[in-house]
């Protein structure tokens, strides 16, 4: 009989890191996050986010994944990823790919570099009323043909928020535009817009069930949770704490306790990838660990996150 080790307290080997609350889009019907035009950067600094950097690489972690919010609206992006490759980790960069600079194209041209996104429909007019942005889907499909043209690696996956979505005609638009690797689909979760509950509490069965195995999430204001999909269930600050004290602490445990564990898929847009290729979700954002029989979750997209971003 195979026995599974237990995670080693206070290790993780990836970090989800929720850099900003603003995104251009809105998404409405399904982000985890409630980001939108009017959110903003957190208390955290870029040197408080390079503390944590050095932390998770005392740590063991290996992958960064940046994500919002919009990450690329976050104005020390570059500097960050500068920082997590420095550490010897890979960086991904979970994006709604609606505006991005020429100097940030050369960032994401670097080895060590990834992108994810979420893609919701075939038709512009359900794309953009999902995500609540004019021109959405236009930039967004002309921003992953110009990161394939380039060689830059990337994952996108779809989230199914409307009745009769045209999810399969997005799905072969993907193909055609040369993304690679399989493209999952989700439903949206109740989890931020997405919910109808106590938003402050939802229900933890919207979780995929993995979360914080091996991960865990940062928020912009320096909260530490399992996931970005499981922002209620806080278990302390790194900007009181050291993370591995967060993650060696009694709330951590309390935190991990109340997430039903099972087997399955994870949600798209905010999946931290596992090694490879992780596919980010459009629209609901959940972060989680690949699961222990070596299949992968979908991303979750900054807008919408991958479970419902």
């Amino acid at each position: 009989m195979t026995v599974l080790a237990e995670r080693t307290p206070g290790r993780v080997t990836s970090l989800a890191l929720e850099i900003t609350g603003r995104c251009q889009n809105t998404c409405e019907m399904h982000c985890y996050a409630r980001s939108g035009p009017a959110g903003h950067h957190g208390t955290m600094t870029r040197e408080d986010w390079f503390a944590l950097l050095e932390q998770g690489g005392a740590l063991g972690v290996t992958m960064v994944q940046y994500i919002g919010g919009e990450p690329t609206l976050h104005p020390h992006l570059p500097q960050l990823i500068g920082r997590a490759l420095s550490l010897g980790m890979r960086v991904e960069v979970f994006s709604n790919l609606v505006h991005v600079r020429p100097s940030m194209w050369r960032t994401f041209g670097q080895d060590g570099v990834s992108l994810a996104t979420s893609y919701y429909s075939s038709s512009p007019t359900e794309h953009e009323a999902i995500t609540g942005g004019r021109g959405s889907y236009s930039r967004t499909k002309a921003n992953i043909a110009e990161a394939i043209r380039r060689g830059i690696p990337l994952r996108a996956s779809l989230v199914h928020v409307l009745d009769g979505q045209a999810v399969e005609g997005a799905r072969a638009e993907l193909r055609q535009l040369g993304v690679a690797g399989e493209i999952r689909l989700d439903r949206v979760r109740a989890i931020g817009n997405g919910g109808t509950g106590d938003a402050a509490s939802p229900d933890p069965d919207e979780l995929c069930g993995r979360c914080g195995g091996d991960r865990a999430a940062v928020s912009p204001d320096g909260m530490v949770t399992p996931c970005v999909m499981a922002r209620w269930l806080t278990a302390g600050s790194v900007r009181a704490q050291t993370l591995a004290e967060v993650l060696d602490g009694p709330a951590w445990a309390d935190r991990m306790a109340v997430i039903p564990r099972r087997r399955g898929s994870c949600v798209p847009d905010s999946c931290t990838p596992k090694e490879d290729s992780c596919q980010p979700s459009p629209g609901t954002a959940a972060a989680c660990n690949p699961s222990q029989d070596g299949s992968d979750c979908a991303p979750a997209e900054t807008e919408a996150c991958d479970p419902a971003y």
